[in-house]
């Protein structure tokens, strides 16, 4: 086999993972993609009490105290979710729809309902400053 079809093989397959790993936009009530969301540091409504608070009440369970994971759930503070690995939509969509294994190999994660998109905003900027702390960016 020469290297343009197997180039061209790869390129298949490729494609092929993309559109079956990257889950599709969802559409929010109103109709419009609810895909992005507020940067984690969005003003003064981000505050770290509320944050911890709410990582302790939906997130702890799995990625543990301090987000430093459990046998159940990655670390988030770890280098694989820093901003430029893992931008705060990352966070959103998490939540959101939920995750397939990929780091890790603790299962997928479940989308979480329960949890509004201004508290995970909350969640974000706590474990961004987790990280801060940690030095990870």
């Amino acid at each position: 086999m020469n290297r343009i079809a197997v180039f061209s093989v790869v390129a298949v397959i490729a494609v092929a993972a993309i559109f079956f790993l990257v889950p599709s936009p969802t559409k929010s009530p109103q109709g419009t993609a609810a895909v992005s969301g507020p940067p984690a540091t969005a003003g003064p409504a981000v505050t770290l009490a509320k944050g911890r608070t709410l990582f302790l009440q939906n997130c702890m369970q799995c990625h543990g105290r301090g987000a430093k994971g459990t046998d159940k759930g990655p670390p988030l503070v770890h280098r694989y979710y820093e901003p430029n690995h893992h931008g705060d939509i990352a966070f959103y969509l998490a939540v959101e729809r939920g995750v397939r294994q990929h780091h890790w190999r603790f299962g997928d994660m479940k989308p979480l309902p329960r949890v509004k998109r201004g508290d995970v905003a909350q969640i974000i900027g706590y474990v961004r400053n987790l990280q801060r702390k940690a030095k990870i960016f």
